[in-house]
């Protein structure tokens, strides 16, 4: 029989990794109480429980103003509306990310720009978006991939010489801070997720900060349907009820309540992660960027070798890892092969005028492709809160991967 449990051998580990959400009585309480108050929905705006949530949260990253609203795509969205980006504009986005990135871009009616991204970060590279800036250029995207985090120096400096808005995709970066400015607070605006896998959710739900009022007056105006929030001029907006209920938000209080633990137990073991794989021949760890100043993660991504694994790709060893117990994906791909793009079938205009540009055959991303093709590998957050033990099993069964690598190839060939 073989040693790898892909091919019937036993698994690395067998007692899996921590549920998630973390969850007990008080998450319970929370519901009960919003039931009984009977406040359950999103209206008026800001109901209390969401205030109390948008506020706290925004003083966590370091932010004035906080946005609650239905989800992380809506956010990206309502921060285009509420900057006037929308028809024929141009919007600088990266090769990785989820497909709702560019999907926020082309509901709002402008054109993303898919630019190539660092293959030490896997965000955007600085350079490539200073050449992709264009007469119709109107903001930038950064996305905070994992447990990295955009160049914001670099893009920021590059935003200002241009008269351009920063709005930073920070789906991913709960906690995490850059030079001691939170992530999501550097930028126009800050978009997040607390979609179910999130490290701080509420199983839906989206964030929006800003150090800007009126632009918060705008994007709350834009979330209850235009109803206006300018206390001064109370003017109107084209909006939609993006809005997320008080259920959610009271879990998303208690969540917001167990984070900062959680966050510096995971940023603890990715560097004892980072110690500990460095010995696995074939495995290339990609640290995070020294001006990162508080670390955390949505994943932990690294790199393998294909020629030091028999010539076993990324998502040969990642199925091989989950074999052994360990929640190992390939999921971010580049917009190449992102299987959730579709733009032609949305029948919007942008993506019928402009169907040519948004065509990934079109793109000059080699660098996304050939990662997310061959080489790149994402970690579970749970494994981060299993304590050393849980990421000791990820090395240990990374090194027995290595070592039977040519099962993998045979697998390979017999598949084919």
């Amino acid at each position: 029989m073989s040693d790898l449990a892909v091919n019937g051998g036993s698994p690395v580990r067998r007692d899996g990794y921590p549920d998630w959400p973390v969850r007990d009585e008080r998450e319970v309480a929370a519901i009960a109480s919003c039931v009984r108050d009977g406040t359950w929905g999103g209206h008026p705006v800001p109901t209390p429980t969401a205030a109390e949530f948008s506020r706290r949260f925004a003083a966590y990253q370091g932010a004035a103003h906080g946005v609650l609203a239905a989800n992380g795509t809506v956010t990206l969205q309502v921060a285009l509306m509420a900057l006037n980006i929308g028809w024929r504009d141009e919007v600088i986005v990266p090769a990785i990310t989820f497909e709702t990135t560019y999907y926020a871009c082309i509901v709002a009616g402008a054109i993303p720009v898919v630019v190539d991204v660092s293959e030490d970060t896997l965000t955007l590279d600085p350079e490539r978006a200073a050449d992709a800036i264009a007469p119709a250029t109107r903001a930038i995207m950064p996305v905070h991939m994992a447990h990295h985090m955009a160049d914001m120096d670099r893009i920021v400096a590059l935003a200002q010489s241009h008269g351009l808005a920063v709005i930073e995709d920070a789906a991913h970066a709960h906690g995490l801070q850059w030079r001691g400015m939170g992530a999501g607070c550097i930028g126009d605006f800050g978009s997040f997720s607390h979609q179910s896998s999130k490290t701080l959710t509420s199983g839906e739900g989206g964030s929006l900060l800003t150090n800007d009022e009126r632009l918060a007056q705008l994007a709350s105006s834009l979330i209850d349907c235009g109803r206006p929030k300018d206390p001064d001029h109370h003017a109107y907006t084209f909006g939609g009820n993006y809005r997320l209920g008080d259920l959610h938000a009271s879990l998303l209080l208690v969540q917001l309540e167990r984070f900062e633990a959680q966050r510096a137990e995971r940023a603890r073991l990715a560097r004892y992660f980072e110690r500990s794989a460095a010995s696995v021949p074939g495995v290339r760890l990609m640290p995070p960027d020294q001006r990162i100043t508080r670390h955390g993660m949505y994943e932990y991504v690294f790199r393998v070798d294909p020629e030091a694994f028999s010539g076993a790709g990324n998502s040969a060893i990642a199925a091989a890892l989950r074999a052994e117990g360990i929640p190992a994906y390939t999921h971010f791909k580049s917009l190449t092969d992102a299987e959730l793009y579709h733009p032609a079938l949305s029948r919007l205009p942008v993506a019928v005028e402009y169907g040519h540009r948004l065509d990934p055959k079109s793109m000059g991303i080699p660098i996304a492709t050939r990662l997310t093709r061959n080489e790149v590998i994402f970690l579970d957050h749970r494994v981060f809160l299993s304590g050393e033990r849980g990421v000791t099993d990820v090395v240990e069964a990374l090194a027995k991967i290595r070592s039977h690598a040519a099962e993998l190839e045979q697998m390979d060939a017999a598949d084919a």
